[in-house]
């Protein structure tokens, strides 16, 4: 009769933490936003994490990853005015709009600058864009790429979205590289394309990297491996307080009663409270209590009252 050799004991799995606050990371190529997120998540042992939107795997740059009540406001960034700088190569059309697809034409590149400075300008404002197949976007219910991987062409709507700037960093042709600051919903390898058909060669995205997400920068962001090399005890010095997702909002101070009322859900009156008129005229608000200063939650000011929109339940200085 043989005996089962006894197993290895099992480390005890270090405990989540009750985290909150913003990550603003750095994320390389080649990784996509739920691997980084769950690599960040581990290394902080959180026990709540989510992204901000997601950022393609051929893409590098800011992905602010929000942690335990910065989870609320993520909503916030998914609707944020995002910047790249971008490199697009010129003369060649892919089936993916990017590195990553199968080469469908190539054509000779006859441009100049003069001529890519003007196909750039007939981007910017408000424009039509044709979603990619290979996109997220759902069709009855299935994602584009998984038709556009079964070889099927479905017809998709234009939508408008907004290129609020749109420069030329570099011009080494074939390759070109510039800034575009655009509003939710615009894909840049779909502008590259548009763009390369309106120089008539044709082409698609070889390199992209985001450097802002609203009012958010790389200025501040860390990579993985920063992370990883840091001793657990420095890591927290990375994160933002939860108001870094919402430093555009006017800001609000309540008194201990208010703040009370506030967090039980109740609308003040604006009357009874010192607001200024910029927050008076602003769609939402931040709110903290004055007298620890610490963020209470984001309201509406509307029809004389003050409406408590998204709530924080632990005290986030």
């Amino acid at each position: 009769m043989t005996t089962a050799s006894p197993s290895a004991p099992q480390r005890p799995r270090a405990p989540r933490r009750a985290l909150d606050g913003v990550l603003l990371l750095d994320k390389p190529v080649g990784l996509s936003s739920n691997d980084a997120l769950i690599r960040a998540k581990r290394l902080y042992q959180a026990k709540k994490a989510g992204h901000t939107g997601t950022l393609d795997p051929l893409a590098s740059g800011l992905l602010p990853l929000c942690f335990g009540e910065a989870t609320k406001f993520s909503q916030d960034l998914l609707d944020a005015d995002k910047t790249y700088e971008a490199t697009m190569r010129l003369g060649i059309t892919t089936s993916t709009g990017d590195a990553e697809g199968d080469v469908l034409q190539t054509r000779d590149v006859h441009c100049d600058d003069a001529d890519i400075a003007a196909a750039l300008a007939q981007f910017r404002g408000e424009i039509v864009q044709i979603p990619p197949m290979y996109s997220a976007l759902k069709r009855d219910g299935k994602p584009l790429y998984e038709y556009a991987r079964a070889g099927q062409t479905v017809e998709r709507e234009g939508r408008r979205v907004t290129i609020h700037r749109l420069e030329l960093i570099a011009c080494a042709r074939p390759d070109v590289t510039f800034r575009v600051t655009c509003s939710k919903g615009t894909y840049v390898r779909t502008l590259a394309e548009d763009i390369g058909a309106a120089l008539g060669c044709g082409a698609h995205l070889i390199a992209l990297r985001r450097t802002g997400v609203g009012a958010l920068t790389l200025e501040h962001a860390v990579t993985l491996d920063m992370l990883s090399d840091a001793a657990e005890s420095d890591r927290d010095r990375w994160l933002q307080p939860v108001d870094a997702l919402l430093s555009t909002f006017p800001a609000v101070q309540l008194d201990a009663e208010a703040s009370r009322r506030f967090l039980h859900g109740q609308r003040l009156r604006l009357a009874e409270l010192s607001i200024s008129g910029a927050a008076l005229c602003a769609p939402r608000v931040r709110v903290y209590a004055a007298v620890e200063g610490r963020l209470l939650g984001v309201a509406k000011a509307g029809d004389g009252v003050l409406a408590p929109e998204r709530l924080i339940v632990t005290a986030t200085a």
